[in-house]
């Protein structure tokens, strides 16, 4: 399939497009399954609109634990059937829809008691090993290992002697959730989707007691759109219910939101080789490697407050710490906190109060003609929950088409970036030599970009200053903000330093040392004045400003007002 770019002029054509054309799906939300549904109807041949108030992703999708994995914990819960389907969607993606973006990550799941648990926890993991083959797929990742604490403590060295009695050295599959979620849309629109991001749905369109399309508002320019749509998907998460109220109908279901904070950590403040997967009164912790870093999450607490920017309390930071460093040979500090960030898992509302026991499984509703709902699920299993919303649609407008429509494809269609991957993989000390870079550096843009780095090496050809490693993140040069721009969709300076790249959560300074340099590279491409330079940069050192000071507040109520302080970009107003 041949690459779309996501420039600012698609866009503009995405949306005259929607104004103009009858739909058969128009999907609301551009987060992991809107981007997924957009994707799925559009490989069934459907003329396919997505539309996404934010930024692709900017939601849920970029807040994850950034983990495709069948969830361990679900076994104890005898929930095989969500283990097995995960595991299938996991093999699939780390062998053949995403290898460039899905990559196995080890863990280490210490034992503390002798010989039950070895037997009890062991005859879990190997269960889960062999429920990723029930689904006919490859495992997609290397098998489990038992090992002594000798062992364990010599791939971790970080770990407490008397923190463990021996270990169980298993596999599952990461994702850099913000760019997967991108790359979901943008193969969307290779498909012939019309994507636009910045567009905020304001009503819904009735004809009788039927959902007919949906009026946009172009929040960039103040433009409003009426858009028809034989059916319309409400893809939107955490904020269904909001959605759903536009229907005039409360809907089958309602979602409550769980919020997960995250905490991030240089590598070199955690010794060893491998994450942790680590028990606690509530739920498990996990330490996940991430490039130079370590990622620790998450909480499960219910949250009812603002659903835009959720909020870290000092009380969110403590409890990570504190449950981290009981098995630590050195205790992280505050002061080792490079990042912080939260988000809001959309689960579907049941009896029980805890959300950590709350149904990860997704349901679909079909109660208005016209309008599917799709809430709950984990990201992992995105690609069925999709499947099951264009399933839902296809249904639903059988007697309005005069085709059939097929079923659903996308478990053989590769993302944007995927085809090829190995091969150039292969390449890349040659692809270094070509372009006079290091060997880490192609490394680095193979796997954010997939055989799309060619793209970005393209730019580099044509503007050499853009091999240049940004000011303050070095681990970034500034031809990926330029591509950022020019092919990703990105609009503002948060989009940029949130979620094409993780400036914001990798480094110390949150962004703001490169802010500058960030904001002048996009002002070339996207046409900035000096004053709208200068206006970017001001909002993201205050978004900066306001999050850090929401981190020192005792509870989700002051956490959420100090954040609350600082304003969106471009604003969204409420639904």
């Amino acid at each position: 399939m041949r690459p779309v770019a996501l420039s600012p002029t698609h866009r503009e054509d995405a949306l005259d497009a929607l104004g103009a054309t009858h739909l058969d799906v128009l999907v609301i939300g551009g987060g992991v399954v809107g981007g997924g549904a957009a994707l799925d109807a559009a490989t069934r041949g459907l003329t396919v609109g997505l539309v996404e108030a934010r930024d692709f992703a900017s939601g849920t999708s970029s807040r994850s634990s950034k983990l495709i994995h069948g969830g361990l914990r679900y076994l104890e819960m005898l929930d095989f059937r969500l283990v097995a389907e995960a595991l299938g969607e996991r093999s699939l993606l780390i062998d053949k829809l995403a290898p460039h973006l899905v990559k196995p990550v080890p863990f280490l799941y210490p034992l503390t008691h002798r010989v039950w648990e070895r037997f009890y926890a062991g005859s879990g993991v190997a269960l889960y090993d062999s429920m990723a083959l029930l689904s006919g797929r490859s495992r997609g990742v290397p098998r489990h290992r038992h090992l002594t604490r000798t062992g364990a403590r010599r791939m971790m060295p970080a770990l407490r002697k008397d923190a463990l009695v021996g270990a169980l050295h298993y596999y599952d599959g990461q994702v850099d959730d913000a760019r997967h979620t991108m790359f979901l849309s943008r193969t969307a629109a290779a498909y012939g989707a019309h994507v636009a991001s910045r567009t905020r749905v304001i009503d819904l369109l009735r004809e009788g007691g039927r959902v007919v399309g949906a009026r946009v508002k172009d929040l960039e320019s103040g433009r409003e759109i009426d858009v028809r749509a034989r059916q319309v998907v409400n893809a939107t998460g955490v904020w269904t219910d909001e959605t759903q109220s536009f229907a005039g109908e409360r809907g089958q279901f309602n979602v409550r939101a769980s919020k997960g904070i995250h905490l991030v950590v240089p590598r070199d403040r955690i010794r060893g080789e491998s994450g942790l997967i680590l028990r606690t009164e509530k739920s498990v912790l996990f330490v996940i490697p991430w490039g130079r870093h370590w990622i620790i999450g998450t909480t499960d607490t219910d949250w009812s407050l603002s659903k835009d920017h959720p909020a870290a309390s000092a009380k969110d930071i403590e409890y990570l710490l504190e449950h981290v460093n009981q098995v630590l040979v050195e205790p992280l500090v505050p002061e080792d906190v490079e990042g912080v960030f939260a988000g809001l898992r959309p689960l579907l509302a049941g009896e029980s109060e805890a959300t950590s026991k709350l149904s990860r499984e997704h349901a679909v509703s079909t109660s208005v003609p016209g309008l599917v709902v799709i809430a709950g699920g984990k990201y992992t299993t995105y690609r069925i929950m999709a499947k099951d919303a264009i399933d839902a649609a296809v249904q639903q407008m059988s007697s309005l088409l005069d085709r059939r429509v097929p079923a659903c494809v996308t478990d053989d269609i590769p993302l944007l970036g995927a085809d090829g991957y190995a091969a150039l993989w292969n390449r890349r000390q040659a692809l270094a030599e070509a372009h006079g870079l290091g060997v880490g550096r192609i490394e680095h843009l193979l796997n954010r970009f997939g055989t799309l780095a060619t793209e970005v090496l393209e730019l580099i050809a044509e503007r050499p200053d853009l091999a240049e490693p940004l000011g303050g993140a070095d681990d970034y040069l500034r031809a990926e903000v330029v591509y950022g721009v020019t092919h990703e969709g990105a609009r503002h300076l948060d989009d940029i330093l949130a979620r094409r790249t993780r400036i914001s959560i990798e480094t110390f300074h949150r962004g703001t040392e490169c802010a500058e340099e960030v904001a002048a590279l996009m002002a070339e491409a996207l046409d900035w004045s000096d004053a709208h330079r200068e206006r970017e940069v001001d909002h993201y050192l205050k978004r900066v400003e306001a999050e850090l000071e929401s981190q020192t507040m005792p509870d989700d109520e002051t956490a959420d007002a100090a954040r609350m302080g600082a304003p969106d970009v471009v604003p969204v107003g409420h639904l």
